[in-house]
């Protein structure tokens, strides 16, 4: 449920010209699909200090043991700047990930990431 309003969300905030259905498959694709190299992959998070959504996160990374470039984007204002250029918007924690082709991944919600996390690269024990 989470997935479908936040792809509804991202639609709008984004003004995008791609017709719902397209979008929503797309996306869902994009955002849950699994990795076709993920050990080439690069990863980047969007995030900020004192998001807990932001911290769930970070403890994911942290206990599996995972190179991640960390982006403040209240730190750096690139960052902030880039993430709103590419999704329209600046809520985090948001994982990007750059496969070995360039290709850009750009996955919100701290549960979704975690999730892709632990089943890319590993289970973080109960």
């Amino acid at each position: 449920m989470f997935c479908l309003i936040g792809a509804d969300d991202e639609h709008r905030a984004t003004d995008s010209d791609v017709p719902w259905p397209e979008y929503y498959a797309r996306r869902f694709v994009e955002c849950l699909g699994p990795a076709e190299e993920p050990g080439k992959d690069q990863l980047a998070l969007y995030y900020f200090d004192g998001c807990p959504f932001c911290v769930r996160v970070l403890r994911a990374i942290d206990t599996l043991g995972l190179e991640v470039e960390l982006r403040n984007i209240y730190e750096v204002s690139d960052y902030l700047k880039e993430l709103r250029d590419v999704r329209g918007r600046t809520t985090v924690p948001v994982l990007r990930i750059t496969s070995a082709n360039g290709e850009d991944r750009w996955m919100p919600e701290s549960a979704d990431i975690v999730r892709y996390l632990q089943a890319t690269y590993g289970r973080v024990a109960a």
